[in-house]
Order: structure tokens, then C-alpha cells, then sequence
């Protein structure tokens, strides 16, 4: 096996697999190693030594020089001096060992080893070339199934698509083609994994990449991009040329680029959003198709109230919230959103909470409206440093203010629990003249004075 000048060998296979010498020559080192170890028991201190000139792999038995050895790894004055005249004892003396009689079975090993260690250094090589593609996307095949992921083989390794990072209700079989997005490199208990997502916003935003050679070429930009993969995404795009329409140009000519991506996506609806560093109309351009009649903003929460018209209520949170839950993440803030009536409504309520208030006028009303005070209850919870804060307060002392407040949201609690006694009362009276009726009897008068009526 090692009469061949393995020279020729190595540069062969490190031309056609792309695989550095220095890793093929440690792989012949470590093959033939293990190869010597089985032979001549791992009690013996052997190494491997790859010699250029000869183009093989030498292996060297190191022992130590004693007067009387037991160990396989000690060697006695006397032969030592056979080897080497200029052995002296305690010297570690160093050996070649004839590997012509290995056999058959010692070359095999050696060979699975080497064919191991060559697989083990092309999977890396290729892994460390998938890890530079991160965010990019790839095309494979669909090669198995397990447990619910799919391995998808991209020609020079393979891949796995997880059920997370699958699009819902997105069906496979064995050889279907795939595209995905390269989205880590786990390193797992059998290996490094390639892991694929096609549920990952940023799939999107390079699918996007790949239709619109505008994003391409950096004139469009996309500022951000979320999704419910199957059902729904919004992609917020501005542009960085006034002669260029960032959402036009995302749509296309009658809408051929993002069909093309809505048609990848297996009929996933993409909203595409220009995008303002206004918060407030940022937030309009994202809750669309709804027009939004204002936008009230809290900075300190993050928080925006969105007031639309009654008939565009439905349209703005969208089925089943879909669509202000995905504005509230494309903007990273907190999205409550109100129809008008309901709006004008909370104003009555609060004017006539606040009115009761002694002291307190329709420009103070409006004073604590906007700070968001909205009832004397809220008033009677806040703090007296705060309420002194506020512009429009004119001769009101905090402190005096909250205690007033205490006491009218005190009556209006009272108010409230009479009216729910009321409402509880009324309902046992009507569940009782339900119940008579279902059996045919005639109701009493709920006052008690009524009589029953004679039976001929």
C-alpha cells in the first residue's frame, strides 16, 4: 500500500475535491497510526511521519533507555547500543518499523480512515462556504422526510427545513424542487447542520432582492418586513431616488414582480409600504387598505392610538387582528385602534366623569383628556407631581384635585354596583316569568299584588 508515491495521490485528490494538503498529508498520518497501534498493541509509543521525499507515511516506535526493561515502551542499554552506538541511558530512542507486513486488514483501516477524514474535510469546507451564504437563497431537492423536517439535497450537501421554518398548510414529496433561505449553521450532536427557513421574514426581503433590480442596486431600500407565512405579509420599502416610486417598483409592470413573490409564497397577500420616519403617517401607510382619520402618540409607551372611520374599523384590524397586528410590528410600537363613535363616546363619558369634579371647567376637562385622565377615577390614581406638569390646571391645587377626585369616583363606584344590583335584579324577575311560562302558568305581578286568573 505505501510503495506508491502517495505524492501524486494527495495532489489529485486535493485538486478535485478542494481539500488543502496539510489536511490530506494528517489524514494519511492518523489513518496509517491507527493502522500501526492495531498491529502492534497500544502499549507501544508509535508516530507517523508523512516523508515528501519518498512520498509515504514512516512510522517511528519511541522507547526509552534503561538497564532492565518491562515495558514495551523501554528498551535495554545493550540494544539500544546496536541502534545507536551513542545511546546513553534515560536517552528516548527513536525506531522505523518495516509497515510491509501490515496486511490486509491494517490497510483496509487505514483507508476507511483516510476516506473518512477526506469526507470530514470536504463537509467542512462546504459548510464554511454555506455560512458566507447566510441570508441568501438556495435551490435544492426534496430528498426525505424526519419527523416533520424535510432534508433537501443542494447538490454538494444537505440541508434541513425544520416544521417551524415551513410555510403552514405547504405540502412536499420525495424529489419536489425547493427554494429557501440560508438561515443558520447549528452545530448539533451528529454534525453541523445546514438549517433552511421559508417562513423567515427575511426570505421575503431576499425573494424581493432577487424580482426588483432597483432593491438590487440599493436605489430601493427595504426598511423592514414581517409576515404570517401562508396568509399575510407588509414590507416597508423608501426609495433613494425622487424619480423612483419605491412601491411601484416593488409591483412592477401590472404587478409582475411581486406576483412573482406572492406566487412563491403560494398566494401569501403582501402589503407594500412606503416608509416615512414620521411615525404617524408611517403608521397610516401601514394600516392600509383602512384610512385612518388620526393618530394620537405616547413616546413614552411606545404607543399609538389610531382613530378611524366607523365603516373603516373592520378593514383596519383586518381578520382576526391580522392586519394592525402586523403594522404594530413593522412599526415596533404598540397599536390601539378606535372607531370614531367609540372615540366620541369615551369623551362624553369622560366629560361628564371629570364635570363632577368641583372646580373643574370644560378647558380643565380638555387639560386632563389629553393627558389621558379620562375619568375621575384615573384622576383620583395619579401622582401630584404630574398633575402640576400640566398646562391649563389655572388655580386647581393637585392635592385638592385628587382628594375631590377620590370622593366623586367613590359616588360613581357606588353608582355603578346599584345599577349592576338593579340590572341582577331585573334579570332573576325575567328568568322567573320565563321559567312560569314555559310551563304554562301565568305570571304574578312582580310586585307581589297580583291575582291568579280563574280556570272555567
Amino acid at each position: 500500500m505505501m510503495t506508491t508515491d502517495l505524492n501524486r495521490v494527495i495532489e489529485q485528490v486535493g485538486r478535485d475535491k478542494g481539500i488543502a494538503r496539510e489536511v490530506l498529508v494528517e489524514a494519511l498520518e492518523s489513518a496509517m497510526l491507527s493502522a500501526a497501534r492495531k498491529k502492534f498493541g497500544l502499549e507501544r509509543n508509535l508516530e507517523a511521519k508523512f516523508n515528501d521525499e519518498l512520498g509515504e507515511v514512516e512510522i517511528f516506535e519511541f522507547r526509552i533507555v534503561v538497564e532492565e526493561p518491562i515495558r514495551p515502551n523501554e528498551v535495554s542499554l545493550e540494544e539500544a547500543k546496536r541502534i545507536d552506538p551513542d545511546a546513553e541511558l534515560g536517552d528516548e530512542l527513536g525506531e522505523k518499523i518495516d509497515t510491509t507486513g501490515f496486511g490486509r486488514i491494517a490497510a483496509q483501516a487505514a483507508k476507511q480512515i483516510i476516506i473518512q477524514k477526506m469526507r470530514d474535510a470536504e463537509r467542512e469546507l462546504v459548510l464554511e462556504e454555506f455560512a458566507q451564504s447566510k441570508g441568501e437563497i438556495v435551490n435544492g431537492i426534496v430528498q426525505r422526510f424526519e419527523r416533520g423536517a424535510i432534508a433537501v439535497n443542494l447538490g454538494r450537501t444537505e440541508a434541513y427545513l425544520p416544521p417551524r421554518e415551513q410555510i403552514p398548510r405547504e405540502n412536499y414529496r420525495q424529489g419536489d424542487r425547493v427554494r429557501a433561505l440560508v438561515l443558520d449553521i447549528q452545530h448539533t450532536p451528529k454534525g453541523p447542520q445546514i438549517i433552511l427557513s421559508r417562513a423567515h421574514p427575511d426570505f421575503l426581503t431576499a425573494l424581493f432582492k432577487l424580482e426588483v433590480p432597483e432593491i438590487y442596486e440599493g436605489i430601493v431600500e427595504i426598511k423592514g418586513a414581517v409576515r404570517e407565512p401562508g396568509v399575510r405579509a407588509k414590507i416597508a420599502v423608501v426609495s433613494h431616488d425622487r424619480d423612483v416610486d419605491p412601491v411601484g417598483a416593488c409591483v412592477g409592470m401590472k404587478g409582475s414582480r411581486v406576483q412573482a413573490v406572492v406566487q412563491e409564497l403560494r398566494g401569501e397577500k403582501i402589503d407594500i409600504v412606503p416608509w416615512v420616519a414620521d411615525i404617524e403617517n408611517f403608521a397610516c401607510n401601514a394600516l392600509a387598505p383602512a384610512e385612518v382619520s388620526s393618530v394620537v402618540v405616547d413616546e413614552g409607551r411606545r404607543a399609538l392610538e389610531v382613530i378611524v372611520a366607523d365603516e373603516q374599523l373592520s378593514l383596519a384590524i383586518g381578520k382576526r387582528g391580522q392586519n394592525v397586528r402586523l403594522a404594530s410590528r413593522l412599526l415596533g410600537w404598540k397599536i390601539d385602534v378606535k372607531s370614531e363613535t367609540k372615540v366620541a363616546r369615551q369623551y362624553q363619558d369622560a366629560h361628564k366623569s371629570l364635570g363632577r369634579i368641583p372646580g373643574v371647567g370644560l378647558d380643565v376637562i380638555n387639560t386632563l383628556y389629553e393627558a389621558g385622565y379620562l375619568s375621575a377615577g384615573h384622576v383620583a390614581q395619579a401622582i401630584a407631581d404630574d398633575l402640576s406638569k400640566l398646562d391649563g390646571l389655572g388655580d386647581l391645587v393637585p392635592e385638592k384635585l385628587i382628594e375631590d377626585a377620590k370622593r366623586i369616583a367613590a359616588n360613581e363606584q357606588a353608582e355603578r354596583d346599584e345599577e349592576t344590583h338593579r340590572r341582577a335584579e331585573e334579570e332573576k324577575v325575567a328568568e322567573i316569568q320565563r321559567e312560569l311560562s314555559s310551563q304554562g302558568k301565568p305570571a304574578e305581578d312582580s310586585s307581589g299584588s297580583g291575582e291568579e286568573e280563574a280556570h272555567g
